[in-house]
């Protein structure tokens, strides 16, 4: 069994009922808050802020920091940029989606091309997608 393997089966474990939230990784995700990237912005300041379910950003979720999230519906939102892309990108987002699911959180993403070139259909299917959580 690989250590990543390992890693993903020791967490799962620990994370049946609740996620674990590290704290070592709270300056980290301030500072992530206050360094947004464009398109975090924009998702932010023109959508999710003023969304109707609370909608957190930057938030700690076990050892890793979601993008945005939305607690009521168990949601992570990511937005990736190019460096997702490519193969050790997409292996660690599929690990670190994996985990995420491990506590019953889902995980959406959209590409930072999306949200330059699609804004309001991302803006759609983030509500669709939350409300169709609450109401399941």
């Amino acid at each position: 069994m690989g250590t990543a393997e390992r890693r993903r089966r020791d967490e799962s474990n620990i994370m049946q009922t609740e996620y674990k939230h590290n704290r070592n990784l709270t300056p980290a995700a301030r500072e992530l808050r206050k360094n947004m990237t464009p398109q975090e912005k924009q998702l932010w300041y023109q959508f999710l802020r003023r969304y109707p379910v609370r909608i957190l950003k930057q938030k700690v979720i076990g050892n890793f920091i979601a993008d945005f999230y939305c607690a009521k519906a168990k949601l992570v939102i990511e937005l990736d940029g190019s460096q997702h892309y490519f193969d050790a990108g997409l292996a660690y987002d599929k690990e670190r989606t994996d985990i995420i699911n491990a506590y019953g959180i889902e995980v959406i993403r959209f590409s930072n091309a999306d949200v330059d070139g699609n804004f309001e259909g991302v803006c759609q299917t983030i509500d669709i997608t939350i409300k169709n959580k609450l109401q399941g």
